[in-house]
């Protein structure tokens, strides 16, 4: 087996060191698949340090590659999930939403968590040195239907949302604080189209005029769960660890070459409690509702889908009469809601993720329906952050077998490769 040392660079490597290397690759797979999988059988085996930090050891490794990450807006952990079945630690977890974080604190075993203004946290002291920061920031002041919301109210949306608008200016004070390696962030697709462009072109110029490289792309969540989901990841690379665009070598996932999941994967084999019919009051009012803005040209209105089926997306108003995804049910006379249970597995909480935390049987249930509804609404797919966590990844593998010029992280040691 390959053992590595925090000495020990691949510039330093024996020639017939390299010609093994060159010589041991399968074929199909690449120098950095190859080196990545004597990293992680080596770890399995035998603890190995982090290629990271040299000082102490993670938590938990379930990935390839052992990282440091912070969840920013943290809501109930879909990058959580996504980064720690990647080999990420998460040192800091920023989330105000007190139902959220009953939530995260239960399903992660942290009970760790910054509820302080992420306006009023010094970064300095508080926030630890990490090469990935992640952040699904409040999407509402940009999102379409939190935009004619609050056109509706007379209210101001997007960085003029005072409350929330300004948030991605406190991501941006961390960053000139800490400096990480790598930005995940997502937000709804409507950002970049926000005040007919203005928005993104101030986000993508304060990134840029930091020293990052930044790719952003619109993915829909429907390749990988029963629901379109449509979010925009920028994902973004110091170039003075990554150098340029070219040399970053970064692409998103393409999605699963497998068919689209439908509703049924997700759905309870059996009727659910009946408190999830709608009343026929409510159904009344739907339907009345839809026809009504059906006769003005309107698309307002409910939507009904069944097991073979892909919904629509998901928001956090769901609890609201769960209009925007009805089930139909055979047996009963009215459509019903989505249970809870239900609703987490079409977010792409899967076991998997739960199991990595211990709840072997699935994330539990913690708050009441309704902010249980509200939480997934406001969640990111931790299966489509996951994919692109695993890009990010081998970029970051990646960097190492390019250059020998150390660790990520300012101040570390000497990565060991």
């Amino acid at each position: 087996m390959l053992r590595m040392t925090k000495d020990l660079l691949i510039r330093d490597l024996d020639t017939e060191d390299l010609e093994w290397i060159g010589n041991s690759i399968p074929v199909g797979s690449t120098q950095n698949e190859f080196l990545r999988g004597i990293v992680q059988q080596a770890r399995v085996e035998s603890f190995q340090p982090s290629l990271f930090d040299n000082a102490s050891k993670p938590k938990t490794v379930h990935g390839y590659m052992p990282f440091k990450f912070i969840d920013l807006f943290a809501g109930i952990g879909g990058f959580r999930s996504a980064m720690t079945a990647l080999g990420g630690e998460c040192v800091f977890t920023s989330e105000w939403d007190k139902y959220a974080v009953r939530t995260y604190r239960e399903w992660y075993g942290d009970d760790d968590i910054n509820t302080d203004d992420i306006r009023e946290v010094d970064p300095e002291s508080v926030i630890p040195d990490h090469d990935i920061l992640c952040a699904g920031f409040p999407c509402q002041p940009f999102s379409l239907a939190g935009v004619s919301k609050k056109n509706s109210l007379g209210r101001l949306h997007g960085f003029d949302d005072l409350d929330q608008g300004n948030l991605f200016f406190a991501i941006m004070k961390i960053v000139d604080a800490k400096k990480p390696p790598i930005l995940m962030l997502e937000n709804v697709k409507n950002l970049r189209s926000h005040d007919k462009g203005n928005t993104w072109t101030v986000i993508r110029e304060s990134i840029e005029s930091r020293g990052y490289v930044v790719h952003e792309k619109v993915i829909d969540a429907q390749a990988w769960v029963p629901q379109h989901r449509e979010r925009m990841f920028i994902i973004c690379f110091d170039k003075s660890v990554f150098g340029s665009e070219q040399q970053v070598g970064f692409e998103f996932p393409e999605p699963p070459s497998s068919e689209a999941p439908k509703l049924g994967r997700v759905l309870h084999e059996t009727a659910p409690d009946r408190k999830y019919m709608l009343s026929d009051k409510l159904w009344k009012y739907l339907q009345d509702y839809a026809a009504k803005h059906k006769a003005k040209g309107n698309g307002f209105g409910y939507s009904r889908f069944g097991r073979n089926d892909v919904a629509r997306t998901m928001s956090a108003r769901y609890h609201k009469d769960g209009s925007e995804i009805l089930i139909k049910q055979r047996g009963w006379k009215n459509p019903r809601r989505l249970t809870p249970a239900e609703a987490m597995q079409l977010m792409g909480f899967e076991n998997r993720y739960s199991s990595l935390f211990g709840h072997e049987n699935g994330f539990p249930q913690v708050v009441s329906d309704t902010q249980a509804y509200r939480q997934f609404g406001n969640s990111v797919v931790p299966l489509v952050v996951e994919a692109v966590g695993e890009k990010v990844v081998e970029a970051m593998a990646n960097v190492f077998l390019r250059t020998n010029t150390g660790c990520l992280l300012k101040g570390r040691a000497v990565a060991e490769f």
